[in-house]
C-alpha cells in the first residue's frame, strides 16, 4: 500500500536556506514547495492543500504572523510552524495565540524540523478524521455484526474475512436493506488501513453537487464557492472510499472516477493542481451492473475496475432461519433494561412474511413493536405486517395510533434508555437541546423520583 506524500510549505526570504530545507524535507519523504515571501506564501497556500507550513517570521510583503492569521481563518488550513532569527517570547506567544501548532528559533537543527512536521501533520491527519467520526457517529445505529446461521452467508462472510486485507476494489451486491453497508464497515475495519471509511451516497445529489461532494471545489469555482471544499475523495486518504448506489453515477462522473481510480490523483472542480490519493474503493449497488453495462447506462471499464472482488448478499427471506435471531437483537437494542420477549404466533409470521424491504425493515418493525408495546411479550397482532394473499381481516391490525402519540412513546423510551441524560437524548432523537426541553414540558414528563 503506497503512502501520500505529506505536503510541505516553505516561506523563507532567504533563499539559501531555503533551499536547504527544502532538500532536507524532500530527502526525509516530503513532497515540499518553497516559497521566498509572505504574498506567495498566503497564494500557495489558497491554491493548494498543504498539510503542514513552515514560515519565516520576517518576509516580504507579509511577515509570518499575518500570513498565519490570513491562513488559520481558511477552512481546513495547514498546521504552522513558526521560524524566526528574533527568537523572542513575545513572538512565541503570539504566534501560539494565533493558532501556530510551534516554534523554533534559528539556529535549528533538521532532525527537529523533521520531527515538528510529522507531528504537526499527525494532529491535523487525527482532527479531520475525527470530523468524519463525529458525523458518522450520528448516523450510526444497528449492530455492529451480520448475525447469520445461514450456511451461503456464513460462507460469504468467510470471503469478506479473508479479501479485507488487501487494497483490491469490492463491488458489494444485494437488494435494498441486506446490509451491504454494514459489509463495507468489516472490510475497512479488517483491512488495517490507518485512514477513515468515508461513506458518498451517489444516488442522494445531483451531478453538480456529488462532482464537488466527491472531488471537491476551488474558491470561486462556481456560485456560492466562497472557500475551497475539500471532497470526499481527499478526506479518505489512507482509508477507504464507500460508493453506495454506484450504478447512479452520471457518465461524466463515471468518467472522471475512472481516471481518478486509474491514475491515483484528480483535479478539484475549478481547480488546476493536481491531489494524489491514496484510497481503497469499495462499491456498492442494489441493481444489476452487469446488465446496465451490457444496456449502455454502464462505462464497462469502469465496471471492472471496482468489480476486482464482488460480494453478493442474499435477501432477508431467503435467511429464515436468521429472522427470530435478528429480531430480538433489535428488541435487546431498542428494548435496553427489559427488552420485550416474541410469542410463537409473531415469530411464526416473521418467518412467514417476504421482507421486501430486509433487514431494515426489520428493524423498523421490531422498534415500532417496542414503543407500542402494551406488554412484556409481542405478539402477531402487535405486528404491522400483512402476508402476500391473506385479507386484512386474516391480520389483526395495529390499534390506531397518532403521530403526536407516536412522538411521545418514543421521546420517553429514549429519555428511559439514555437514563434521562437531556443531551445524550438530544442528540439520539436528532433535535436540539432546546427542543427536548419544550418537548418534555409538552408532554409534561417527569424525571424517575420526581413528584
Amino acid at each position: 500500500m503506497s503512502e501520500t506524500k505529506i505536503k510541505v510549505l516553505v516561506a523563507e526570504d532567504e533563499v539559501h536556506l531555503g533551499q536547504i530545507l527544502s532538500n532536507f524535507l524532500s530527502g526525509r519523504g516530503y513532497a515540499v514547495h518553497t516559497v521566498t515571501d509572505g504574498r506567495a506564501a498566503l497564494e500557495a497556500l489558497r491554491a493548494e492543500a498543504y498539510d503542514v507550513a513552515l514560515l519565516d517570521i520576517v518576509m516580504p510583503e507579509l511577515d509570518g504572523l499575518e500570513v498565519l492569521k490570513q491562513v488559520r481563518a481558511d477552512a481546513d488550513p495547514p498546521e504552522v510552524i513558526i521560524i524566526t532569527g528574533n527568537g523572542t517570547i513575545e513572538t512565541a506567544i503570539s504566534a501560539m495565540k494565533l493558532g501556530a501548532y510551534d516554534y523554533m528559533a534559528k539556529p535549528y537543527r533538521m532532525a527537529e524540523i523533521d520531527v515538528l512536521v510529522r507531528r504537526a501533520w499527525e494532529k491535523r491527519r487525527l482532527a479531520r478524521e475525527n470530523v468524519l467520526l463525529q458525523s458518522q457517529l450520528e448516523r450510526a445505529g444497528g449492530p455492529a455484526e451480520i448475525t447469520t446461521q445461514y450456511a451461503p452467508l456464513q460462507a460469504v462472510l468467510d470471503v469478506v474475512g479473508r479479501v479485507a486485507p488487501s487494497d483490491s476494489p469490492v463491488l458489494i451486491s444485494g437488494e435494498s436493506g441486506v446490509g451491504k453497508e454494514l459489509v463495507a464497515h468489516m472490510l475497512h475495519r479488517m483491512s488495517g488501513r490507518s485512514g477513515p471509511f468515508v461513506d458518498v451516497s451517489c444516488a442522494a445529489l445531483t451531478e453538480g453537487l456529488l462532482e464537488s461532494e466527491l472531488f471537491g471545489h476551488e474558491r470561486n469555482a462556481f456560485a456560492g464557492a466562497d472557500e475551497r471544499k475539500l471532497g470526499l475523495m481527499e478526506l479518505a486518504a489512507g482509508g477507504t472510499l464507500f460508493l453506495d448506489e454506484i450504478s447512479e453515477l452520471s457518465p461524466k462522473l463515471q468518467g472522471k472516477l475512472l481516471r481518478a481510480l486509474e491514475q491515483r490523483s484528480f483535479y478539484r472542480v475549478g481547480g488546476t493542481q493536481k491531489v494524489e490519493v491514496d484510497v481503497r474503493v469499495l462499491a456498492a449497488t442494489n441493481r444489476d451492473l452487469a446488465a446496465r453495462v451490457s444496456e449502455g447506462h454502464f462505462r464497462d471499464d469502469l465496471y471492472y475496475r471496482v468489480n476486482a472482488i464482488g460480494i453478493e448478499l442474499p435477501p432477508l427471506r431467503d435467511r429464515v432461519v436468521d429472522i427470530p435471531l435478528i429480531a430480538r437483537q433489535f428488541l435487546r437494542q431498542f428494548g435496553k433494561n427489559s427488552p420485550p420477549s416474541l410469542s410463537a404466533d409473531a415469530i411464526d409470521l416473521l418467518t412467514r412474511y417476504p421482507w421486501p424491504g430486509n433487514v431494515r425493515e426489520l428493524r423498523n418493525v421490531m422498534e415500532r413493536a417496542v414503543l407500542l408495546a402494551q406488554g412484556p411479550q409481542i405478539r402477531a397482532s402487535d405486528l404491522p405486517l400483512q402476508l402476500p394473499g391473506a385479507s386484512a381481516s386474516a391480520t389483526a391490525a395495529l390499534p390506531a395510533v397518532s403521530l403526536a402519540e407516536l412522538e411521545r412513546r418514543h421521546i420517553e423510551a429514549v429519555l428511559h434508555n439514555t437514563n434521562w441524560h437531556q443531551g445524550k437524548a438530544a442528540s439520539a432523537l436528532g433535535i436540539s437541546s432546546k427542543t427536548l426541553y419544550r418537548k418534555i414540558r409538552e408532554y409534561n414528563f417527569r424525571r424517575p423520583g420526581e413528584e
